[in-house]
């Protein structure tokens, strides 16, 4: 009977969010009216509750939480601080005549702006307003322009510092705990965000790569599709603007990452560095005003609060499920497959990419990976290279058409004689490059777990 109450409350839950209801009080909500079902029912222990002050205290005294906000309030600052839009006018320029230049000058740029700012939606839509008029002005097919913009976009997925990994990174760094104590091993060693950072940077730079040589190889074949720029422009100006630009961003990607991989700070001390800059650099670039200041604050606060409220109801959900024996049965679940831990992560992977058409990353992070991580890492999969193939994997669902969060945010800054199919057809030879590259992680966990063992092997 608790079994099928677990399977019960993940249907209501998918329900309840199918729906509409918000989904922190939907997590919380679903979970306390099965858990009173469940004591009506002899099937749910209430003792399980008692767990629940214990777990929001320590989610307020969690120090790796607190870059979350940080990092949020670095990344809406440098998108208001429109540094993206000279980037782009820049580094276009410094491209012309050369076939598919504006359109690699968008990936490249997306490429900054996703390491900067770290949320994806922000990145979409702040590049669909800048550039895809700018390609279709210049006779783009609306396909392809569409597909760079939202592939582009979601790279904030996977390029450190993100949003994405520092989540992920507390996640599996108790769900790694976990796992070693169900081994019995008791002196549990913990997983850092520097070492999940360091882990995405070769992906990272790898799919930014394999973006670049697809359009170079389409703009070799099918020149119609992205024709060169013809527009005079003074190259000379041009470069020197350029790196007077990236000179910015690039110094606090740098100051960000590297006082973390280097050991200097802790995420939470780089992710004050990051807002400080962001800050310095909308001063710079004229765009830090008091009103700047209140709306970037206000939305910050927002996105936090939504951050943390999704957290909250995700701790109460997870005490309900472990309650019912939830954990335990997705544990038959998976070690009883046949293929053993290869299938079983194909399983997760599979159902992973098939929640983010209706889950975003943070309720993914915050429900799913606590119950499948400790399983799979008992199985002996390493935690960083884990991490890396859900975020990446999360990346490609959020890429894939009817659903994809990222179409949905570029869909609604496109103009209206944009069919949504050639948003569709635009972002498929991506997805492919997506897939084709989890292939290769998987193939070679090596791509992920060579530079953190480089960096933290001391």
């Amino acid at each position: 009977m608790a079994g099928w109450m677990s399977l019960g409350l993940f249907l209501a839950i998918g329900l309840a969010l199918m729906a509409g209801f918000p989904v922190a009080f939907t997590l919380a909500g679903v979970g306390l009216r099965f858990a009173g079902l469940g004591v009506l029912t002899g099937t749910f222990d209430p003792v399980f509750l008692e767990a629940l002050p214990n777990r929001i205290f320590g989610i307020m005294t969690n120090e790796t939480l607190i870059a979350v906000p940080l990092f949020v309030f670095m990344g809406v600052m440098l998108e208001r601080s429109k540094l993206a839009d000279q980037l782009l006018q820049s580094l276009a320029a410094m491209m012309r005549g050369t076939p598919g230049g504006l359109g690699i000058a968008v990936v490249l740029v997306g490429a900054m702006m996703a390491a900067s700012t770290g949320i994806v939606g922000a990145t979409v839509v702040t590049m669909g307003l800048i550039s895809l008029p700018t390609m279709l002005r210049r006779d783009y097919d609306p396909a392809v322009a569409t597909g760079i913009i939202c592939a582009s976009g979601t790279l904030g997925q996977i390029i450190p510092p993100s949003i994405v990994l520092v989540m992920l990174a507390d996640v599996l760094s108790n769900a790694y705990q976990q796992a070693q104590l169900q081994m019995g091993n008791y002196s549990p060693e913990t997983i850092s965000v520097g070492e999940l950072f360091a882990g995405a940077l070769v992906p990272g730079f790898m799919l930014v790569g394999m973006y670049v040589l697809y359009l170079m190889l389409l703009a070799w074949l099918k020149p119609g599709l992205m024709p060169a720029d013809v527009e005079s422009a003074d190259s000379e100006v041009s470069i020197g603007r350029l790196l007077v630009l990236a000179a910015g961003p690039l110094a606090l990607i740098v100051a960000v990452l590297g006082s973390i991989l280097g050991g200097i700070a802790t995420p939470t001390e780089a992710a004050a560095v990051g807002a400080v800059g962001a800050m310095l650099l909308a001063l710079v670039s004229g765009q830090l005003s008091r009103e700047t200041l209140r709306n970037v604050v206000s939305r910050t606060t927002r996105i936090s609060a939504m951050v943390f409220m999704i957290l909250i109801g995700a701790s109460l959900f997870s005490l309900v499920f472990r309650g019912f024996g939830g954990d335990h049965l997705i544990a038959g679940l998976l070690t009883g497959l046949p293929g053993g831990v290869i299938t079983a992560m194909i399983v997760v992977m599979l159902v992973m990419f098939l929640l983010g058409f209706v889950l975003d990353f943070i309720e993914i992070t915050f429900v799913v990976v606590p119950i499948v991580g400790p399983v799979l890492m008992a199985m002996g999969l390493n935690p960083i290279w884990l991490g890396v193939m859900i975020a990446l994997n999360l990346q490609t669902s959020f890429l894939t058409p009817p659903f994809g969060f990222s179409l949905f945010y570029l869909r609604g800054v496109c103009p209206e004689n944009i069919p949504t199919s050639a948003i569709y057809r635009g972002v498929i030879p991506f997805i492919f490059i997506q897939v084709f590259l989890l292939g290769l992680l998987a193939l070679w966990p090596q791509l992920i777990t060579w530079l953190p063992g480089v960096v933290y092997s001391g």
